[in-house]
């Protein structure tokens, strides 16, 4: 590999993702909050609900697209709003959920690189 090539390659995988270092307890707090996204059956969860008229899916809405338990549906939504990604509130004996938009708008900004602006929507 020349010189040239290695300096490009250099450039691609360190470019900064970030627009400031993060401290100790952000980096803590948003490696939680990508862990639980890290994971397929909740990123879809995510999805789902996101994307659910309304923004908003009741449980009852949701079991139905895996082929999982519903205790280990209950436990990833867990996960998800112990992240702070998601919040559930509680109509009768179903429990409706909601992405809780500033968690994204956070993830997404962290994400942005310190030269680029946000477009809006």
């Amino acid at each position: 590999m020349s010189k040239q090539e290695a300096e490009g390659e250099q450039e691609l995988c360190c470019s900064p993702l970030m627009r400031q270092p993060l401290d100790e307890q952000q980096s803590t707090n948003l490696a939680r909050v990508f862990k639980a996204i890290g994971e397929p059956a909740r990123l879809r969860l995510l999805s789902l609900i996101a994307s659910h008229a309304g923004g908003e899916a009741c449980v009852c809405d949701l079991t139905g697209a895996f082929d999982l338990s519903g205790p280990t549906i209950s436990h990833h939504l867990k996960v998800l709003r112990e992240a702070g990604i998601i919040d559930g509130q509680r109509r009768g004996t179903w429990v409706y959920y909601r992405v809780r938009t500033e968690m994204l708008a956070v993830l997404s900004e962290v994400l942005l690189p310190a030269d680029s602006e946000v477009m809006p929507a």
